[in-house]
């Protein structure tokens, strides 16, 4: 096998893994930590002691974020040199590249910022938008992700 198909099978695996953290840190991790109360156990923790772990669990996969932003954009710049253009695939490694580069650069960073001030700076409309943004910021970057993948694995069967 050439070195190409293991760059090709290296980027769909890092593609799903991605995926797949998303979705468990979404759907799994914040359900579980923002809702303590339904668990029978002894610990329970407030919403915004809950926000400080997500917050430094978030601040954690950014670094992830940062590599996958910089690997969609190396691979589907070399695709695109290569002339394997595919629109759908580039507009979905777009918004994966943007999302991921917004949720790590500006919105994590931006929610640490009001939850070092305090209670009240959580409790405001401000938080609340940015959150709202981020969660909308995150299924946006799960949806693209997907996309990607199954794009690129179709792409990858026709050659």
């Amino acid at each position: 096998m050439s070195k190409r198909i293991y760059a090709d099978f290296s980027y769909l695996i890092l593609l799903a893994a991605s995926f797949g953290a998303v979705m468990v840190l979404g759907a799994i991790v914040a359900a579980v930590i923002f809702h303590t109360d339904a668990l029978h156990v002894d610990v329970l923790i407030d919403r915004y002691n809950a926000g400080v772990i997500m917050g430094e669990i978030f601040l954690r996969f950014s670094y992830m974020l940062y590599f996958l932003a910089f690997c969609v954009a190396f691979y589907e710049a070399a695709m695109y040199k290569t002339g394997q253009r595919d629109r759908i695939a580039f507009v979905s490694a777009f918004f994966i590249v943007s999302t991921s580069l917004m949720f790590s650069a500006v919105y994590v960073p931006k929610i640490l910022e009001l939850q070092a001030m305090g209670r009240e700076a959580t409790g405001s409309d401000t938080f609340d938008a940015i959150h709202v943004g981020s969660e909308i910021d995150f299924k946006i970057l799960a949806v693209a992700l997907l996309v990607l993948f199954v794009r690129r694995l179709m792409l990858l069967r026709l050659r």
